[in-house]
């Protein structure tokens, strides 16, 4: 799949977002890159043989006090192991959905233990 073709689907999952969410987002850089770079893999504590589908570079809403100046936060969401997992289109849509679903999860300050606690993984 074209890269085109699959930020289509990061659009669509972010417009299906209910209004008020949407509201939240005017702040956050939605990005698509092919694979995360080192620094990303680093900041996430990857090992080499660990897969990531998305990444959220910010302070959550949860950790903001007021008077704070912040840069855009940014949400990543990388196409390559995406597509290497999800090989139907329709299995790709649904794990391109939840992953953006999970990434704003984050921005809301809502931790991967909370999300597996939720059934949310």
């Amino acid at each position: 799949m074209d890269s085109t073709t699959f930020e289509q689907l990061v659009v669509e999952a972010i417009e299906d977002l209910p209004p008020p969410f949407g509201d939240y987002l005017e702040n956050v850089e939605i990005i698509v890159a092919r694979r995360p770079t080192r620094e990303q893999r680093r900041a996430l504590e990857l090992k080499p043989w660990h897969t990531v589908y998305g990444m959220y570079d910010g302070v959550p809403y949860t950790e903001r006090t007021g008077g704070m100046l912040l840069l855009p936060d940014t949400i990543v969401i990388f196409q390559d192991a995406l597509q290497r997992d999800f090989r139907t289109a329709a299995q790709l849509r649904e794990q391109v959905r939840r992953t953006v679903l999970h990434e704003i999860a984050h921005l809301f300050g809502i931790s991967d233990d909370r999300l597996r606690e939720l059934d949310a993984y």
